[in-house]
C-alpha cells in the first residue's frame, strides 16, 4: 500500500514539474465537452423520427385524432402503457386506430422513438 502511494505521489509530482495538470485537465475538459454520449445519439435518432412520422398526428405529446389517448404520462399509464418497451411494441404493430410503423421506422427506430417518448412524457414534454 505504502510503495503504491510512493508511486502516485511520484506521479503528481512529476506532472507538477513539467505543468502537465492544466495541460491533462484541459485535454480531459475538452474530450468531454465534444464526446456525444450513445444515449443523447439515440436521442436524437429518436427525437428525428418522432418529427418525421409521428408528431402529424402527436404534436407536442397529444392526439389530433383521439383526444384522450396521447402521449402524456397520465394517458400512458391510464393505458397500462409503463415503459419504452410497451410503446416501441405499439410503435410497429399500431394501437386502435393507429397503424404500425415498423417497416417505416427501420431496424433501431421503434426502439429510439419509444425512448423519446418516454423521455418527453416523464419530463412532461418540455422539448415539443
Amino acid at each position: 500500500m505504502l510503495a503504491r502511494f510512493r508511486s502516485l505521489h511520484a506521479s503528481f509530482a512529476l506532472l507538477r514539474t513539467w505543468k502537465l495538470g492544466p495541460v491533462l485537465a484541459l485535454l480531459v475538459g475538452v474530450l468531454l465537452a465534444t464526446a456525444t454520449p450513445a444515449w443523447a445519439a439515440a436521442d436524437s435518432q429518436g427525437e428525428a423520427l418522432f418529427a418525421q412520422h409521428c408528431s402529424g398526428c402527436h404534436v407536442n405529446g397529444g392526439n389530433i385524432i383521439r383526444r384522450g389517448n396521447t402521449l402524456k404520462l397520465a394517458a400512458l399509464q391510464r393505458q397500462h402503457i409503463d415503459g419504452p418497451e410497451a410503446i416501441a411494441a405499439i410503435a410497429v404493430g399500431g394501437i386502435g386506430q393507429m397503424g404500425g410503423y415498423g417497416a417505416v421506422l427501420g431496424d433501431d427506430g421503434p426502439e429510439a422513438v419509444a425512448a423519446y417518448v418516454w423521455q418527453q412524457a416523464l419530463a412532461g414534454w418540455p422539448h415539443s
